[in-house]
């Protein structure tokens, strides 16, 4: 660089470090990444179908998180998960229900209607919260008592035996117990929703009933929106799967928006999203390219929750891993296009 002038000696310098720049780049996006978990069951491979997840156990299908529920979606509707929200009770049960209160799904309330109960709730200190209920008295009650069927009717509403028809709230042991034998694939997303000591005490009991199930063991995922529970799911059960959390996810989503896929250092099992967010700007989230990237790292992509038939068909092109949805017999009919 003897003989150049100042100008075409800068010059170089700038291409040279725009050079640097361009291979780290290439680099980081060619080089394969470490898988973030070896076996991963809820991957379903490059060329097949999304599973099927029964959100609630397919709420518009039969009443959320009864046993009636998820007997319909893994008979009937032969979903491949079953996804709900874990809560603690007063006396140390976990039963599946999507609020931390139950008034809007039973009849803890007498004959009010669901419009006057809304009403009520709006006072959170009338709510019935599962933490101070037993599960004796939770599952005294009707759970299918303000489910509204396809053609417009409340068919469960005089149920006076809510055992016999599996309209009472289910435990985490009734569910395992139920299809163990049966169908030992059953796969499971759960999420831990109490904090601090109830939620360790909650992913304790989840720990110990699996040991009774161990084939499920290896075959449901656990996530949590609080830090101290994923925590405490890293450092005492690492043994488990997990979904990444709303910040973990959101850290993953930009450094795949960016192009920095070796600077992700999570280690999550399934990212579970929605297909945007709206932050101020709607960031558009049904992107092959994020799937593709999860999958660098042996990551299940997991969209939710999908109702209509449109979505339903561009999240199976993009080549997603599984749809959660309230309506578990729309999406396998949508699916059943694909197969034929």
């Amino acid at each position: 660089m003897r003989n150049l002038s100042k100008k075409q000696k800068a010059l170089v310098i700038v291409a040279g470090v725009l050079a640097a720049i361009l291979v780290f780049f290439l680099a980081i996006n060619l080089i394969p990444p470490s898988p973030n978990v070896e076996q991963n069951p809820f991957v379903v491979g490059e060329g097949n179908l999304p599973m099927v997840a029964a959100h609630r156990g397919g709420g518009d299908c039969n009443p959320e998180n009864t046993m009636l529920a998820f007997r319909e979606a893994v008979g009937t509707y032969k979903v491949d998960i079953i996804e709900s929200d874990l809560y603690l009770t007063k006396d140390g049960y976990l039963v599946y229900n999507h609020d931390s209160y139950v008034d809007e799904t039973c009849n803890v309330n007498g004959d009010l209607t669901l419009e006057e109960v809304e009403t009520l709730c709006e006072d959170k200190t009338k709510r019935h919260y599962i933490k101070d209920m037993t599960l004796a008295e939770l599952q005294s009650y009707n759970f299918g008592y303000y489910f509204v069927s396809k053609t417009g009717e409340r068919i469960y509403q005089n149920e006076t035996d809510p055992a016999a028809k599996g309209l009472q709230i289910a435990t985490v042991e009734q569910l395992f117990e139920e299809f163990y034998e049966s169908h030992p694939n059953l796969l499971f997303i759960v999420e831990i929703k109490d904090e601090g000591e109830r939620g360790f005490e909650a992913c304790r009991i989840l720990y110990e009933t699996l040991a009774r199930y161990p084939a499920y063991k290896d075959r449901i995922v656990v996530g949590t929106f609080h830090d101290e529970i994923e925590e405490e799911l890293k450092s005492k059960y690492p043994d488990l799967y997990r979904g990444a959390p709303t910040g973990t996810a959101a850290k993953f989503v930009i450094t795949q928006m960016l192009k920095v896929n070796l600077f992700d250092s999570s280690d999550f099992a399934c990212l579970q999203i929605p297909t945007s967010y709206d932050v101020g700007l709607t960031i558009n989230l049904d992107k092959a390219t994020y799937i593709d990237r999860a999958h660098r790292r042996n990551i299940a992509v997991q969209y939710w929750t999908i109702n209509d038939a449109e979505t339903m068909r561009e999240l199976i092109e993009l080549g997603c891993d599984c749809i959660m949805t309230d309506d578990p017999a729309l999406l396998q009919s949508v699916l059943d296009e694909y197969r034929k």
